[in-house]
């Protein structure tokens, strides 16, 4: 099977390499930095930016949130489904 990302450098502008599922968790950082979050079902996420600032965002179902995130806590989320979107 051929790979379109064999040679492609890893950049914010193109696709994710890989989605993974999050765990919302008060003290343990995501695995990689996520490049944006994908939400089944919405509701509020909290979270910490990839530059260390902690927000609040109400999302809705089948969201798509473009936003560096190093975190999502799990006090203040209610949103489910979460998963990150990494370039790494």
């Amino acid at each position: 099977m051929s790979n379109p990302f064999e040679n492609r450098a890893l950049s914010l502008d193109g696709p994710a390499k890989d989605i993974q599922p999050v765990t919302p968790s008060d003290s343990v950082d995501l695995n990689s930095v996520a490049t944006a979050l994908y939400v089944e079902t919405g509701g509020d996420l909290s979270i910490v930016t990839v530059d260390g600032q902690s927000r609040n965002v109400a999302v809705a179902d089948f969201s798509f949130l473009p936003v560096g995130v190093r975190r999502v806590n799990a006090t203040g989320t209610t949103a489910i489904g979460i998963h990150a979107l990494v370039i790494t």
